[in-house]
């Protein structure tokens, strides 16, 4: 499954209810809505890349989950 099948819409409501921490919540939004780079993800939340991409990882595999029910 792939995110560009799903609205923006789908894809936010999924992020709020299953996506747990707000910082977590808008780094998912940021990179998956808004298409951003794990680099300026990891500037704008002052995180290290690698870290950036486990949120990102972890999460996407929550929204999968829910997403494909």
């Amino acid at each position: 499954m792939k995110f560009e099948n799903i609205s923006n819409k789908q894809l936010s409501e999924c992020i709020d209810t299953w996506i747990k921490g707000e910082r977590n919540r808008q780094i998912m939004k940021r990179r998956l809505i808004d298409l951003i780079t794990f680099e300026k993800l990891a500037e704008e939340f002052d995180l290290s890349a690698r870290q950036v991409k486990y949120i990102v990882y972890h999460n996407e595999q929550v929204s999968f989950k829910q997403i494909s029910k």
